[in-house]
């Protein structure tokens, strides 16, 4: 079964946002870290700013793996690494056409980006007293991704349910 022609355009226009977004908070967080006086473009006001957010506990391991391991561990990731690792994943794994597994995969990885990205939501809401453009644009694009794996998945079971 191939993807229909809107859900490759749609994926495709999606991950690269995604990405994109995932590239440019790295690049803010880091510049921020080397001088702390740096004004990204998304810091609108004192209550809009994605520098605050991304230089928060939060913006690293989802502010959980800290927890777990030091804060300087390998492990505790800026979360647009671990975004720019999900979109790569979306957008090369959705060119596998008509395999179950990668559908699969596209599925379970949307529906966890979704949890990470309500859990963060709530975070940048009721803890951080903030609104993040790149945020919440990301959590839109996590959105859009898993209604589009969704309706993948439907096709493809709707395919293999013509070929029984």
């Amino acid at each position: 079964m191939a993807p229909p022609r809107w859900e490759r355009g749609a994926r495709i226009a999606l991950c690269t946002v995604g990405a994109l977004l995932s590239v440019y908070a790295l690049h803010v967080e880091l510049s921020r870290e080397r001088d702390p006086g740096y004004r990204a473009m998304c810091d609108l006001a004192e209550s809009v700013s994605c520098s605050k957010v991304f230089t928060s506990r939060w913006g690293r391991g989802f502010g959980l793996v800290q927890l777990l391991v030091s804060e300087d561990s390998i492990l505790n990731q800026p979360n647009s690494v671990l975004g720019i690792v999900f979109y790569t994943l979306q957008l090369a794994l959705g060119q596998c056409t008509a395999s179950g597994r990668a559908t699969h995969f596209l599925v379970w990885s949307s529906w966890l980006s979704m949890a990470g990205s309500l859990y963060l939501a709530g975070v940048l809401l009721l803890v951080l007293g903030d609104f993040c453009v790149v945020c919440v644009s990301t959590y839109l694009i996590n959105a859009a991704l898993l209604y589009t794996n969704v309706k993948r998945r439907a096709g493809l079971h709707r395919t293999n349910d013509k070929r029984a």
